[in-house]
Formats: C-alpha cells, structure tokens, sequence
C-alpha cells in the first residue's frame, strides 16, 4: 500500500508510542532491539535510488538541466519538464517535489526487471514509437515498461530504456531554452541521464548474512526467460555472479546481443 505523499514543509504527526514492558524484553538482546526501534521510526524527506530494488512506490526523476527539471505530467496526461523549486542549488541529490504532477508511482513487471511508473491520475508513463511520451492509458501494455540501466558513476543515476531499445532523454531546444523530454536517443549520454529519488521510508536497507545470500538465490529456469535462450552452465554462473556484483542488466543483454534476441513488439 502507497502512503500519502509528504512535501517539505509539512508537519510530521507525532505517533503514540507503546511503553515497552519487562516481558517484551525478556531473551530479546540489545542489537534486535536497536534494529526494531530504527525500523519503526519513519525516515523523513527522500533520497538516492542505490539500486534497482529502491525504484519503489513514490519516485522523482530528476535532471540537471540550465535549470534543474524532474519529469512530471498534467491530469490531460501530457509530460513535461517541471522546474524543481525544492533543491539546495543545482544539486539533485537535495532535490525534493513539490506538486504531486512531479511523482511516479514505480512497480517493477513481475517475471522482469522492468518498471511501469503510474502518474498521479492514475494513467501510466507511455512512449510511442515516435519517442513522444504521454500518460494517458489506464493498462500496462510493452510501451508502458521501462528499463533502469545503473550508471556506472551510481550517485542514484539511471537510464530508462523503452521496449524498442530506445532510451529517454532531455534536450534544451530553442532561443528561450525550452526542455523537451522525448524517448527516442540512440545511446546513453549526459542527457540520458536522470537521478531517481524516493522517498527515504521506502529505500531498501542493506542486508546481510543469511538474509543477502537468499536475496541472491535465482534460478536457471527464471534467468532463461529473462535471457530468452536456454543457457550453459557458464553462463548461468556468469549471470548470477553479475547479479551479486550490480552489473546483471549489462551481462544479461550482452547474451541477448549474441543470440539476437530482442523484445518482440509490433511496431
């Protein structure tokens, strides 16, 4: 369940505590209790996307243009480039929104890495085969899922590639300046490039342990159907091991290249 939005500036509701009695903390050891009391205190403001698990619920794509900009919509579903007026400066990582057209609602496809981003109507982010992107559908078909490639820099930096291999991205056109938002680039670059916040209680917090090494578990079967092609020892091994170091999206298409293998979509 998405939770209401929260904008600099509004007060935070205080929540009732319960006092802790003797038996609550009977056999319970002082490092589990630090843990939950630092999982029930809500984080405020947002914060860098680290990995892709971070692109969840509310999120901002942001850009460092002449004047720095996030994507945002309309209730016609139009998108366009908003000014960000919460930032310290030119810093994106400060940045913060401040009108719910600003925010997505990220969920990731199940079965792939990709991501639908919902608007604040309740359409979802589209890109059609002429690179113009809208948000005026109410279902998730292939021109609604989107891709975060990491950049290598990290700093919460990505690159949304389209179902036809296609990435979006920003230019600064005309006398006046003006930011147009498209979804057509052949390659990533600096105007490719977005940095995805979210809001801090959503970030993911780091494992470890026990709890990593079954977050790293994936199957032959679930990498097939992601690579499209049956797969040999080594390049299961090969995929896993980029999985644990970041890099899966990379190595996964690098197997895709080879076998030629795309995603099928009527143009």
């Amino acid at each position: 369940m998405v939770k209401a939005l929260r904008f600099k500036g509004d007060k935070k509701v205080k929540k009732r505590k319960r006092v802790e009695t003797e038996d609550d903390n009977a056999g319970e050891g002082s490092s589990s209790k630090v843990a939950k009391q630092q999982e029930g205190e809500e984080a405020e403001g947002w914060v860098d996307s680290e990995s892709s698990e971070d692109i969840n619920g509310p999120i901002i794509f942001t850009f460092s243009a002449a004047r720095p900009v996030c994507i945002a919509c309309d209730a016609a579903g139009k998108v366009f480039a908003s000014s960000i007026d919460a930032i310290e400066g030119e810093d994106l990582s400060t940045a913060e929104p401040t009108d719910v057209k600003q925010v997505w609602v990220a969920t990731k496809i199940h079965g792939t890495e990709k991501f639908s981003f919902k608007s604040h109507h309740g359409r979802y982010l589209s890109c059609d085969k002429f690179g113009i992107l809208s948000a005026t559908r109410e279902a998730i078909s292939p021109e609604e899922e989107f891709l975060p490639i990491p950049n290598e820099l990290g700093g919460g930096r990505w690159a949304l590639q389209t179902v036809r291999d296609k990435f979006l991205s920003v230019d600064e056109v005309g006398a006046g300046g003006t930011t147009e938002i498209r979804g057509d680039a052949e390659a990533v670059g600096f105007k490719e490039t977005f940095v995805v916040r979210l809001q801090a209680r959503n970030k993911k917090r780091k494992k470890s342990g026990v709890e990593a090494k079954g977050k790293d578990k994936i199957t032959r079967k679930e990498l097939e159907e992601q690579a499209g092609v049956k797969l040999d020892d080594e390049q299961v091994k090969a995929l896993k091991r980029a999985r644990r170091e970041g890099r899966f999206h990379e190595a996964l298409l690098d197997i895709r290249v080879k076998f030629g293998k795309h995603d099928k979509f009527a143009y």
